[in-house]
């Protein structure tokens, strides 16, 4: 399996052939819905879902797939693909992939604005991606996308989370509002956690891939 960052909060997954992205929204490349077959969306903020990209796509691939939240789905209407609906517990298969969906809400975020609906997404019972919340995953997690920076978390809640889950390797997600100075204090935040638990914990560049087993 081969995991591509694809700019703050989107990666895509390829394996046998075939490929899966996750939350291409506006602060990511357009570049990585190419040649997908399914896409998968967490929740309706515009960093992680953007239906005129998704239209596009759709329309150089009329077998797309996406899977989401009714929150999400409610807002792709427009958009011509298959769009499945999908909560906390079900299981599917997309890409090749096998999906289990875990969690249901955003994390708290600006007291005034409304918590949103938000699935995680666990593939091949190797990669977690929590989306915009620290849901656990109530399994082992061998590789975690971990959220890095955002209005709705503090760096130790990064920590605790990377405490709680205990993957064997994580690469960060959600780092686009970050200049090259928060950048590097994630670096630093993540390299000193590597050290502590033994495990493969970084940042990962747009465009820099992983082969994972």
């Amino acid at each position: 399996m081969r995991l591509t960052k694809f700019g703050h909060a989107c990666v895509r997954l390829e394996k046998d052939g075939s490929a899966l992205v996750i939350d291409p929204g506006l602060f990511s490349e357009e570049s990585a819905l190419e040649g997908a077959q399914a896409v998968l969306v967490t929740h309706e903020h515009f960093d992680h879902v953007e239906p005129e990209r998704l239209r596009r796509a759709a329309a150089a691939n009329p077998a797309l797939e996406i899977w989401t939240c009714e929150g999400v789905a409610a807002t792709l209407t427009d958009v011509p693909a298959k769009i499945q609906t999908v909560r906390d517990g079900d299981t599917f298969g997309a890409a090749g992939f096998a999906v289990k969906v875990v969690g249901e809400w955003h994390a708290p975020n600006h007291p005034d604005m409304p918590i949103v609906q938000n699935v995680g997404f666990l593939l091949d019972e190797e990669v977690f991606y929590p989306g915009d919340a620290l849901t656990p995953p109530g399994v082992d997690v061998p590789t975690l996308l971990v959220p890095v920076n955002a209005p709705w978390m503090k760096a130790s809640e990064m920590v605790a989370y990377l405490r709680e889950i205990r993957p064997a390797r994580a690469f960060s997600t959600h780092d686009g509002l970050l200049n090259d100075v928060g950048l590097g204090l994630v670096d630093r935040w993540l390299e000193i956690e590597a050290d502590k638990q033994g495990a493969d914990i970084r940042r990962l560049k747009p465009g820099e891939s992983v082969t994972l087993p």
